[in-house]
Formats: C-alpha cells, sequence, structure tokens
C-alpha cells in the first residue's frame, strides 16, 4: 500500500485525476491484455488522492462530496474504463468499511491510501463461532482489483440462518484465482477470491439486513452526515461516472478520428463532411448530455438528503436505481452509435472505440445496473407495487 503521497485535501482533486489521464490510457490496452489495471496506474492513481475520497477524516481521509467522487470517477473511466471501475468498487468498498464497528476500521484505515476491495454476492458460508465471529469458507466472483487490494470485504451467508452478513479479511489470508477472462472491462481484474477457514473476530463483521435498513455498527461515524446516505444509492450514483468517462470518450475519439479518415466506397474523403456523421455526432452528443442530466439528478437528490436528515420514499429509491441503469443505457447506446459509424479500422484492438463499447456492454450487464430490472423494479413503485427486493 502506498501511504502518505497524496495532499492533505481534496481541492483540485479532479484536475488532478485529469491531468493523469493521459498516462492512465498509454496503460488501458496492457491492463486488457494482462487482465488487470497496471501497477503503474495503481501507483499513480492512489497518488493523486483518490483512495481517499470516503475514508474518514480521522484517519487522513477526504469525505469528498458526491459531485467531486463522480466528477473524479468520470476523469479515471474517461481514460480507461477498467480503471475507472476499479476505483468507483474501491471508493465504495471504502465507504462500507466506515460503517464497520470503530476497532475494524482502526485495524483496516491504518493509512488514507488503503485500498479496500469487495463484492455483495454472498457465495460463501459463515459459520458462528460463538462469540460474534465466524469462520468463512467459499467464494467472492467478482472481487474487482482483488491483485492490488489490502482488504477485501467478503458476503457469506450465515451456516443455519436466513442471514448475510459482509465480512472484512486481509487479502493475505484469501486464495485469488486466476480466471477473470472476460470481453469488457477486462482489465479491471475481477477474479474469484476464495476463504479457506478464515477466522472473522466479532469487530470486523457488519449484518447486511441492518445496514440496508439504514444501521450500522460505527459509533465514530453513526451521526456523521456523509455516512448516512443509503449504502446502495450510493452504489446508483458510483455507477453512473464510469458510463459517463466512457461515453465522453468515445465521443471525443469519434470527433477527431473523422477529421482523418473518409468513408471507404463512397465520394467522403473526409468522413467529417458526411451528413449521416452529423447526425450520428449529434444523436450520440445528446444521449450522453442527457445521461448527465439524470447523474446530475442523483446526485442532488443524494446530497440534499444528506444534508437535511429527510428520510427517502420506496419511490425516490427505486427512482435513484432506475436512473443509473437508464444512464449506463443511454451511454452504451452513444457508443454502439458511434462505434458503428467508426469503420472496419476502429476493431484494431489499439483503437480504444472497440474496447469502450465492449466496458459499457458488460457495465449494463452488472446486476445492480442492469437497465431492464431496475426500470421493472421502478415500474412496480410507480404502479403502486411492491419493489420486489429490499436491495433499494
Amino acid at each position: 500500500m502506498t501511504s502518505g503521497t497524496a495532499p492533505r485535501t481534496d481541492t483540485d482533486l479532479v484536475e488532478r485525476v485529469r491531468a493523469l489521464g493521459p498516462f492512465v490510457r498509454e496503460h488501458a490496452l496492457r491492463a486488457e491484455r494482462e487482465r488487470r489495471v497496471t501497477r503503474e496506474v495503481v501507483e499513480a492513481l492512489t497518488a493523486t488522492g483518490i483512495q481517499r475520497m470516503n475514508v474518514p477524516r480521522r484517519y487522513g481521509g477526504y469525505q469528498s462530496s458526491l459531485r467531486t467522487q463522480v466528477d473524479a470517477l468520470a476523469e479515471v473511466s474517461a481514460a480507461c474504463g477498467s480503471a475507472g471501475f476499479m476505483s468507483l468498487i474501491q471508493a465504495g468498498c471504502a465507504y462500507v468499511a466506515a460503517l464497520f464497528p470503530d476497532e475494524a476500521q482502526d485495524e483496516i484505515f491504518t493509512g488514507p491510501d488503503v485500498r479496500v476491495g469487495g463484492t455483495l454476492i454472498p457465495g460463501a458460508t459463515a459459520v458462528p463461532t460463538g462469540d460474534g465471529g465466524y469462520v468463512v469458507n467459499g467464494t467472492s466472483p467478482f472481487a474487482t482489483g482483488c491483485r492490488d487490494a489490502d482488504w477485501h470485504l467478503l458476503t457469506a451467508r450465515v451456516e443455519g440462518r436466513p442471514d448475510a452478513v459482509w465480512t472484512a479479511v486481509p487479502v493475505v489470508e484469501l486464495e485469488i484465482l486466476d480466471d477473470w477472462r472476460v470481453s469488457g472491462l477486462a482489465g479491471s481484474g475481477s477474479n474469484t477470491v476464495v476463504a479457506h477457514d478464515v477466522v472473522v473476530p466479532s469487530h470486523r463483521v457488519l449484518p447486511v439486513g441492518p445496514l440496508l435498513g439504514g444501521s450500522f455498527a460505527s459509533k465514530a461515524n453513526a451521526d456523521d452526515p456523509f455516512y448516512r446516505v443509503p449504502v446502495l444509492l450510493m452504489f446508483c450514483a458510483w455507477a453512473t461516472p464510469n458510463a459517463l468517462g466512457l461515453a465522453r470518450s468515445a465521443l471525443a475519439e469519434f470527433r477527431e478520428r473523422i477529421h482523418r479518415r473518409g468513408i471507404t466506397y463512397s465520394f467522403y474523403e473526409r468522413q467529417s463532411e458526411a451528413p449521416v456523421t452529423h447526425l450520428q455526432a449529434a444523436e450520440a452528443a445528446l444521449k450522453i448530455s442527457c445521461a448527465e442530466h439524470l447523474t446530475d439528478e442523483i446526485i442532488a437528490l443524494l446530497q440534499s438528503r444528506a444534508a437535511s436528515g429527510e428520510p427517502y420514499t420506496t419511490e425516490e429509491r427505486a427512482g435513484v436505481r432506475a436512473r443509473s441503469g437508464y444512464v449506463a443505457r443511454l451511454c452504451l447506446e452513444a457508443a454502439e452509435l458511434i462505434g458503428s459509424a467508426s469503420g472496419a479500422s476502429s476493431l484494431h484492438e489499439e483503437v480504444p472505440i472497440q474496447r469502450t463499447v465492449r466496458d459499457l456492454r458488460a457495465l449494463n450487464l452488472h446486476a445492480f445496473v442492469h437497465p431492464a430490472t431496475n426500470l421493472e423494479l421502478y415500474g412496480r413503485v410507480l404502479a403502486g407495487l411492491d419493489p420486489g427486493t429490499p436491495f433499494l
């Protein structure tokens, strides 16, 4: 873990990350080939302070505004979708870690640049030890960035009960399988980690059910409005910049390429001169603009409620999740439109647009982002029905 190299505050954090963009972009193809974000990029991103956005201030963290977080994560994603996805997962898991009992936080946040990963998929089983702790066995798939993480928040089902718990485990106590061989977000290093008789003490356990209901164990952060935003709504917000950054980069690349290439088997020596190109660029830009507007709605609601302390209605919660999924869909539609207009030369792996489309397809398949699923549950609420899920 790199510690103490980042500035003390998040002032200019977005600008610091943006300045790193060309370097991250240079490593994007290598990250895809190696199926993990390169170590050089991991260290460079850590040095910007992006790992500190959700770390409590008492440990040297920033507790950055959601606006700052979204803008910073979008800059990373514009340079490399996999690096952006890894950054959003680690930012989110640092937030969750700050909800654990304070004794666990003292163990986890030994420095403000600690990298925390995790998943909410309960693939493992936790057997109670009788003192509030558990012995955990089983898998935790989609462990993004696990090879460069310090801690993993592993979700497990409690044996003999319907309960699920988040357990904080040092990554060195887990086996990492080399099984991340995928077509999208391939550089995110989202391998499966495996627990073999891992003993987790009671202070490193966070029950999932109460957490979804707004109850968590930390006493130090209990009255801090920053940590009172529902975790799942925060994950909805964190997913949007990955989509936005990727779509913006696709449009920027398209606008640059159309001045350097023609349309084969036509009389257009410059693609930029063709009316169809104008329609494609305009439609893609407006889809991205709509996605940005929906993201702004999410940010405004979450920041407003954090300040006021007012509870969310079920319709608002479902609406946030639906907006997050729709942002991903709009950005994918924009990228696919641009990709289809980019010609066969864009199929080369060194041309970013083809990777951008694949990364956005992968994001749209994420179970918590999936646009169709999120539209259905929002529609159920709008129709006066139960959303059909506690994950709001």
